[in-house]
């Protein structure tokens, strides 16, 4: 019996450390995280969240280079992030991919992915998934809308249908943004974010 169970804890530890639960996320009305720890950008700068805090706000979202979900959200990633920024809200993209950085979502990797597809906004290594952690941010693409106070108004998906933008009956950022610089509350707080996991290091 002893043999029995020195032999299941060490596979129920590992199996605890591969599945371990993420963080509970980020709940509406909460400030920005960890707002002064510098990340390092594609630019070879390091930035931090306050660095990039606009008058209006600030949009976080976490993405990579290699989920299929991203890659179909592309144009809509461009559109909404060139969106915010004519607004006055920041934009911070932030790969937490720290499970395939050999394949995939390394530094390079995310340099090329930004270059091919436009990126006029900061896309940053988030070394460790520290921000995603502390976020508790679950998968790719995943956003969190903060006001110019710094107050968490939108955490979700980008709109209501992955498959494609001729599919899309509700622009849930898009909304959000709109009814934030409206001085409203934001009518739709919670959308559930649809991609890939982020990968994090087990």
């Amino acid at each position: 019996m002893k043999k029995i169970i020195f032999i299941i804890f060490p596979i129920a530890f590992l199996f605890f450390l591969g599945f371990r639960p993420i963080n509970d996320p980020l709940p509406i009305g909460a400030s920005i995280p960890n707002p002064d720890k510098k990340m390092q950008d594609i630019s070879g700068k390091e930035i931090s969240f306050k660095d990039q805090v606009a008058p209006k706000g600030l949009l976080v979202m976490f993405t990579c280079n290699t989920c299929p979900i991203v890659r179909a959200y592309q144009s809509r990633t461009n559109e909404v992030c060139k969106y915010a920024g004519e607004k006055q809200i920041g934009v911070v993209l932030l790969n937490s991919n720290e499970g395939s950085r050999d394949d995939g979502d390394s530094f390079d990797d995310m340099k090329r992915y930004a270059s091919e597809n436009g990126y006029k906004w900061p896309y940053v290594v988030d070394d460790k998934a520290t921000m995603a952690n502390a976020f508790g941010a679950a998968r790719t693409p995943e956003c969190f809308l903060f006001s110019g106070e710094g107050k968490l108004v939108y955490h979700g998906a980008i709109d209501n249908n992955a498959n494609g933008p001729e599919s899309v009956t509700r622009k849930h950022l898009v909304i959000a943004i709109d009814e934030m610089l409206a001085g409203k509350e934001v009518s739709v707080k919670t959308t559930r974010s649809v991609g890939c996991t982020i990968k994090r290091m087990k």
